[in-house]
């Protein structure tokens, strides 16, 4: 009996490195096809396919409705409270009494940290386009305030038109000594919930990981997919950008909220890995975005923050004017424009809103506002684009299930 085992056992261990090899290929083959419809969707973009690509948008555009208005049905408590507290908000506002000073100040509040908040949103998710809304919007606004500051010699703008325009005060007896904490603390409201806002939009990639991770499924993400590779080669790696990824997570992983927090202080393109990484190894959310709320919205925006109000400080700015100038050959024909555009800058701040725009204007500021056009386009192209691949993926997706049933 124990010679017929062991004739029974012979074939088994002979048939395993078949197996082995069947499943392998099949793995291999598997990469591939993925590969190749990896490709197919990147190139599902409107300069080359605009047919399809709009109306997988429009499809996409509609699933995306329906799944929203499903999870908002699921959640309809919620949306009841909220629709309760905007209608009395709404009475409170239409109503007549000594209350509407209070209610339009609270307004105004929020309406305000609500468009720095969405700003910092777009800025950590850009959906792909990499759109940094801090060098488009708070950026130019912090160095507005603090050009303002040292030429009006005060932070008390009158409100309004701050913020939508700066106007220097015309009662002296405002000015006051201008330092860095004065106009840090001016614009600090702003600039915390634009950091907010980019605390947020790193929760996707974690609720994302973390799914896929206690549900057990095959993740449907690309970048999850790469972190998982990266796991299982973590020995092999050799390029520099690999190594970098390894090092976040492992950061993360060992250190846990005080990584976490080192690596949302300080500018970090691979911080999304950081989100991947907090939900696959299943981190508690509050340590995940406490350590990156902390992180973004208090020390990495005052580090930001000093930065650009350092950099257009008064004699800063008079310096690097002056530098332009030594610059052989153009250097005076380059100069004069920037003289004129920071001249016509301090004429607007002395002046009450609506008088002297014409001379405020200068082809700096054209440029800058079709550069801000141009990369705002591109970013509303971008969404159709990566909406119109998600759909593409949708299909892909069910294609295999189907396929897997056969």
């Amino acid at each position: 009996m124990a010679a017929n085992g062991a004739e029974c056992e012979q074939p088994q261990k002979r048939l395993g490195p078949k197996d082995k090899q069947n499943g392998s290929s099949t793995d291999s083959s598997l990469r591939e096809r993925k590969q190749l419809d990896r490709e197919e969707r990147l190139s599902l973009v409107l300069w080359k396919r605009p047919f399809i690509t709009l109306q997988y948008f429009f499809l996409e555009t509609v699933i995306t409705l329906k799944e929203w208005t499903w999870k908002l049905w699921q959640r309809r408590g919620v949306v009841f409270l909220t629709v309760v507290l905007f209608s009395l908000f709404s009475l409170a506002y239409s109503i007549e009494g000594a209350h509407q000073e209070y209610v339009q100040h609270l307004e105004k509040k929020f309406l305000w940290c609500a468009y720095w908040v969405g700003l910092g949103i777009l800025s950590s998710v850009g959906l792909g386009t990499g759109l940094h809304t801090f060098l488009l919007y708070l950026g130019p606004h912090i160095a507005s305030v603090t050009l303002a500051a040292y030429e009006c010699g005060s932070v008390n703008f009158p409100e309004p038109p701050y913020p939508a325009q700066i106007v220097c005060p015309e009662d002296e007896a405002l000015q006051e000594s201008i330092s860095l904490w004065t106009i840090m603390s001016k614009v600090r409201l702003e600039a915390c919930m634009w950091g907010a806002g980019t605390a947020i939009g790193e929760l996707p990639p974690y609720f994302m990981a973390r799914a896929a991770r206690m549900s057990g499924a095959d993740p449907d993400d690309e970048d999850y997919e790469e972190f998982e590779e990266m796991l299982e080669h973590s020995q092999s790696a050799q390029d520099f950008a690999s190594r970098a990824k390894l090092a976040v997570q492992n950061m993360v992983q060992k250190v846990g909220f005080f990584g976490i927090l080192a690596c949302a202080s300080i500018p970090n393109p691979l911080f999304d890995l950081a989100g991947i990484t907090c939900g696959h190894f299943l981190i508690p959310f509050w340590t995940f975005f406490g350590a990156t709320l902390i992180g973004k919205a208090i020390i990495k925006m005052h580090i930001q923050k000093l930065f650009v109000i350092i950099t257009f400080s008064k004699h800063i700015v008079e310096q690097m004017v002056s530098l332009i100038g030594v610059i052989p050959g153009v250097g005076a024909s380059l100069q004069k424009p920037f003289r004129e555009y920071l001249e016509a800058q301090r004429t607007k701040l002395h002046n009450p809103a609506g008088d002297g725009a014409a001379a405020g204007e200068s082809w700096l500021s054209w440029v800058f506002e079709k550069v801000v056009l141009v990369m705002v386009c591109y970013f509303i192209l971008s969404i159709i684009n990566s909406m119109a691949q998600s759909y593409a993926k949708r299909l892909q997706q069910k294609k295999y299930s189907e396929e897997k049933t056969k």
